[in-house]
């Protein structure tokens, strides 16, 4: 009987997990509805601030950094969560990956992955990351705060890129993207005329710099939060087709332990069927 009631509790148990990750997972399908809004709105605007900036790099240059040290700031972005696969090892393979370079700094975001990076002399920064879509704002002010803070550390040194390290949500894979500077025209241009300014060359490619920093940022983080999401998803549609699979082996289990007891009862009762019958005869 307690063997049964065993397995009857591992049954509740395993139900009871199921309903959880179910929950979990639906909270993922949602996510990736919302952030599939948002990331279409964002490669618009990101698209144009690039069209806009190839346009004036066809006819300005680019302004020269003073300092002839610079550094390459490399800005990682893992999960606040887990239950999502290998998606915070995999960004840490791929960062130790690269050859590592004295001038290379890291801004690590998501505490799944700070864990991961905790004995990595190159890490400036550790922020918390963001669970879901809402949240990814609070993170960029904190992203920012902590990029003022770089600013003022590094007053003889300049930052001579920074970078995304981030999930690729078309590839599935770990990219490196630069953010900034912004990339040169490959092609000749098509207009005869630089584009009209009301501001001076340097002054307006400082403004645009910062637009296009702030949009692609939000764009990586979109595009990481739907990756992350989707693997959450296939991982929790593994984890509850496992379970269900547990669920039957524990059922039939259970409907064999149950058949043995009846059997046990059963026999029982003929023995002492047979018991009363022998004590009823007459002598």
């Amino acid at each position: 009987m307690s063997k049964r009631h065993e397995i009857k509790s591992r049954i509740a148990t395993l139900s009871e997990i199921k309903g959880i990750l179910n929950a979990m997972k639906n909270l993922a399908l949602l996510e990736i509805r919302k952030l599939d809004i948002f990331l279409t709105t964002q490669q618009r605007v990101v698209s144009s601030i690039e069209t806009a900036s190839q346009d004036f790099l066809a006819f300005y240059s680019e302004p020269k950094l003073l300092s002839e040290t610079f550094h390459q700031l490399w800005i990682v972005i893992g999960s606040e969560r887990g239950f999502c696969g290998d998606f915070n090892k995999t960004l840490h393979q791929f960062v130790q990956s690269h050859p590592q370079r004295e001038n290379r700094l890291l801004m690590v975001v998501g505490n799944r992955l700070c864990v991961k990076f905790q004995d990595d002399r190159h890490v400036v920064s550790f922020l918390d990351g963001h669970s879901v879509t809402e949240e990814i704002h609070t993170t960029l002010l904190h992203l920012t705060e902590a990029l003022n803070q770089l600013h003022q550390q590094f007053q003889l040194e300049k930052i001579e890129s920074i970078s995304a390290v981030y999930y690729d949500d078309e590839t599935y894979t770990v990219k490196l993207k630069q953010l900034i500077p912004l990339a040169k025209p490959q092609k000749r241009t098509a207009f005869s005329y630089p584009p009209m300014l009301n501001l001076e060359p340097s002054q307006f490619w400082t403004q645009l710099t910062d637009h296009f920093l702030y949009a692609a940022l939000h764009e990586v983080f979109y595009t990481s939060l739907m990756v992350e999401n989707k693997m959450r998803l296939e991982h929790m549609e593994k984890t509850i087709l496992h379970l269900e699979k547990n669920e039957v082996q524990l059922s039939l289990n259970y409907n064999k332990v149950r058949q043995e007891e009846i059997i046990e009862e059963i026999e029982v009762i003929l023995l002492s069927a047979e018991a009363l019958s022998e004590t009823s005869r007459p002598e």
